[in-house]
């Protein structure tokens, strides 16, 4: 692998004008293609096969797209001592119900005081009005939402309490805004002191965003062509960012290395990328392992979701190894701060404080690596109470956190998550009684609709409210025993849909789907990690380190929003269960950038090692060599995934707290204290393969061959220029 990227990087630097406008085309032509071909994201959460999926697609079927549409409730309050019912009140009731008609897209609305069928509370003092619009919500407008927003506030008249909710008001998130814009100034700034040169940070910050452009711009451009959802350009910003800068950043630092110690620009360039770059690959190729294998837990969502974020890692690999070298070859000793660029200056020495750290933690292993482990495991303690649901609880200042509390208050918790009873077949309307007999048998049911049957007589839908919320184990027992204990007939299925029922099965099948995700990824990682490092030990503690990590990461998660501590640090106003497909996309993600740091920091130790220094010295040399570079790295990833967490939506900023605080948690107490400990206490062992798989490939990430070869050649060839050509070049 290093030869072979070698020569790729030594291709690129010598045809750096082409490689650059081969690049500039891509990018350009993908901003082409997203501002022409894009489409609408989506934000409905569906898995064919399952029963509440089914359901919604036949009621869309048998009862018109009308009742697949999407729908808000405006809940109403009498003012202070009065009731909905009186004469004045009804008329004012009456009079929003009549504005709320006369707005954009909206098809029907219900009346709460109407003689003949009032929807208010056993008090008369709550109310709702059904707003239905003739599109699923994703698709109500922006224009249309503020329209239904103005109007509820417009309503709030003389004491009468007017609020608002349901899924119409749920926007889509997009990606930019100031605290992300703070990341990218946080990581240059990190990027310009670890440089020592404002040439090298723009330059790697350049390249990064090339790459994240390309990959998030090739999102949108799908959209056009197939249903994506509305996180899944987010995340792959957010990773492409990331990834992009830090793998540009090993690579440029081991080119200045090079620089440094007395090779051409060329040269150095081809090296960095022999060398660091075999890391960058591997690395990156963890990642993807990571994404791509999402498609295991069999949603097409998050499949795709998965391979769209793991092709902007591809895009950030490829990057790094063509578009970094050639940017390198135009910048070329610009890269060193100035008082190195002279030749002859002395190369880079470690830094003191790096080399302490190891000493301290090789030195004291047992306590080291037991502090380290005992710190992880106290703030994993959360991770036992961790409940996950794809219902999202609104700020609690928010008029849809309002509305909710009326309903509860009239109604009771089971109004905010009705369930659907799906009766179909021809003889769906005779049954229909029978089975709502049947449905208001169950325990923890409060109300049951009488059934309503579709025009063709074919169909009949049936409300039920729960006694209980939508979150409450009693609801999810609710929707296991109506579809356990209501049989099908040959003339009448009968079907549980609705949206918590949608949410019941969702979570069901991602808590089914992440122990096979676990194994296969973590198997796959962990046959890389043996080709990369020749031993099974240390892929072991790597990945054991994993496990620490995402036990703190899940339980720092859940405390704070699901417990609400620490709630206004990340300026999250709800707290509530994680959405449901929040784990297994962190375990997924951090599984691969955890590997990233152990790929790079551990492969320099067994560089080390591999040339004949005592396993401790292996530990500190290489922990000397690479941990200022992790740590700038990982400072770097963490600024960029906390920008997503002040202004982030529901969805994103879980995510976006939990990647930056794996990041901090795995690169510096598990791959900086942990590892090395864990790796002096296994000593000698821990770099050796057992005889049996001495027959496995060597991948030779450390470029060994390259250090063995190009020494050699450089002596007895010429330096390589621009001009010379491709065939000099042997090995």
């Amino acid at each position: 692998m290093a030869v072979l990227l070698y020569r790729l990087g030594l291709s690129s630097v010598r045809r750096r004008v082409l490689v650059a406008l081969v690049w500039l085309f891509v990018f350009v032509a993908s901003g082409v293609g997203a501002v022409t071909l894009s489409g609408e994201t989506v934000t409905t959460f569906r898995i064919p096969g399952q029963e509440s999926t089914t359901a919604l697609e036949l009621m869309g079927e048998r009862f018109g797209a009308a009742s697949s549409g999407g729908s808000a409730q405006v809940v109403i309050e009498a003012p202070a001592g009065r009731t909905l019912l009186e004469t004045e009140v009804a008329e004012r009731v009456s009079g929003v119900v009549t504005e709320l008609k006369r707005l954009p897209g909206v098809v029907g609305v219900s009346n709460p005081v109407d003689p003949a069928n009032p929807v208010v509370s056993a008090d008369r003092r709550i109310g709702y009005a059904t707003v239905s619009y003739s599109v699923p919500a994703p698709a109500v407008t922006e224009d249309q939402r503020t329209a239904l927003l103005e109007a509820v506030e417009t309503a709030r008249t003389d004491g009468l309490v007017v609020e608002v909710r349901g899924d119409v008001l749920q926007a889509t998130g997009q990606p930019g805004g100031p605290a992300e814009a703070i990341g990218v100034i946080i990581a240059l700034l990190v990027l310009a002191v670890t440089y020592g040169s404002l040439v090298s940070a723009g330059m790697n910050l350049l390249t990064a965003v090339v790459g994240v452009g390309i990959g998030a711009m090739g999102i949108i451009t799908l959209t056009g062509f197939m249903d994506l959802q509305a996180t899944t350009p987010v995340l792959a910003v957010m990773l492409g960012l990331a990834v992009g800068i830090d793998y540009a950043l090993f690579i440029v630092t081991r080119f200045r290395h090079e620089l440094l110690a007395g090779r051409s620009v060329e040269e150095s360039a081809a090296m960095a990328v022999g060398t660091a770059g075999s890391a960058v690959v591997t690395a990156g190729l963890t990642v993807v392992i990571a994404l791509a294998g999402l498609s295991v837990a069999g949603i097409p969502f998050l499949t795709e979701m998965g391979l769209a974020a793991a092709g902007t890692i591809v895009v950030a690999v490829l990057i790094a190894v063509t578009l970094v070298p050639a940017m390198l070859g135009f910048i070329g000793r610009k890269a060193l701060p100035r008082r190195s660029r002279e030749e002859g200056s002395p190369v880079h020495v470690d830094h003191g404080f790096y080399r302490r750290w190891a000493n301290g933690v090789t030195r004291h292993p047992w306590l080291s690596l037991v502090a380290a482990v005992v710190a992880l495991l106290v703030v994993a303690i959360p991770v036992l109470s961790l409940k996950t649901s794809l219902v999202q609880h609104p700020d609690r200042d928010s008029t849809q956190a309002n509305a909710e509390r009326l309903i509860e208050t009239g109604f009771g918790p089971g109004f905010s998550a009705p369930l659907l009873v799906l009766i179909d077949g021809p003889d769906a309307v005779t049954r229909a009684p029978a089975i709502r007999d049947q449905v208001a048998a169950q325990a923890d049911v409060a109300v049951v609709a009488a059934a309503r049957p579709n025009p063709a007589n074919t169909a009949a839908l049936i409300t039920v409210i729960p006694a209980s919320g939508p979150d409450s184990t009693e609801t999810n027992d609710l929707v296991r025993a109506l579809r356990d204990n209501i049989a099908d007939t040959d003339g009448a299925r009968v079907y549980v849909t609705g949206t918590t029922a949608v949410s019941i099965d969702i979570s069901h099948k991602l808590d089914q789907a992440l122990p096979l995700y676990l194994a296969l990824v973590v198997g796959l990682a962990f046959i890389l990690l043996i080709l990369v490092f020749r031993s099974i030990l240390v892929p072991v503690v790597g990945v054991l380190g994993f496990l620490l990590t995402i036990g703190a990461v899940l339980g720092a998660t859940t405390a704070v929003f699901q417990w609400g501590w620490l709630s206004a640090v990340v300026n999250s106003n709800s707290t509530g269960p994680l959405m449901s497909l929040s784990p297994i996309i962190i375990v997924g993600i951090l599984f691969g950038l955890a590997m990233d740091y152990q790929v790079f920091l551990v492969s320099r130790m067994h560089e080390a090692y591999a040339h004949g220094t005592e396993p401790r010295s292996a530990i500190t040399t290489g922990f000397g060599q690479s941990a200022p570079v992790v740590v700038a790295a990982a400072t770097i990833m963490f600024a960029v995934f906390a920008g997503f967490v002040p202004e982030g939506d529901a969805t994103i900023k879980p995510i976006g707290f939990a990647l930056a605080m794996g990041i901090l948690f795995d690169a510096i107490i598990v791959r900086m204290v942990a590892v090395p400990a864990a790796l002096t206490l296994l000593g000698h062992s821990a770099w050796s393969l057992p005889s049996w798989l001495h027959w496995l490939p060597e991948l030779d990430v450390e470029g060994a061959a390259l250090e063995r070869d190009i020494p050699t050649q450089s002596a007895t060839e010429p330096t390589p220029t621009s001009t010379r050509p491709h065939s000099d070049v042997h090995h």
